[in-house]
């Protein structure tokens, strides 16, 4: 029989996610405009560091909705230099910078859908059955 234990981010980890956040918005950002990539809004709602500092989830909410899939992936086969750009900026504060993993953050879209869906006719409250079971990434 194996026992989780769901531990609470340390300190370490709540300040280099916000170190990574705080230059990653900026990478991300100037990537956009650079790449002609006009009306396109990125945002990194949310940086999660692992216990040994090796991995960093990036959950960005892309606007709108429908280019998200398309930026994810070029986004994630440009890991390596947003990797290098990331680290040279932070040098002087990070020894080992993580390795980087990037997630579409759906939360803001899952609900406007529940939203949507108590207003309308289609209430989910009295048939759970018309909402999509929310994906785990």
């Amino acid at each position: 029989m194996r026992y989780f234990c769901i531990m609470e981010e340390s300190q370490r980890q709540k300040k280099i996610a916000s170190v990574l956040q705080r230059d990653l918005v900026d990478i991300l950002q100037k990537a956009a405009t650079q790449g002609g990539m006009q009306g396109i809004l990125i945002s990194v709602s949310k940086v999660k560091v692992t216990v040994d500092l090796s991995v960093a989830k990036v959950y960005l909410s892309i606007f709108p909705n429908n280019k998200a899939k398309e930026l994810i992936l070029g986004i994630r086969s440009n890991a390596p230099l947003i990797k290098h750009e990331l680290a040279q900026r932070t040098k002087n504060q990070l020894r080992r910078m993580p390795q980087l993993e990037f997630f579409v953050d759906d939360s803001l879209e899952y609900i406007d859908k529940i939203e949507k869906s108590l207003k309308g006719s289609d209430n989910p409250i009295s048939d759970p059955n018309l909402l999509d079971k929310r994906k785990k990434s």
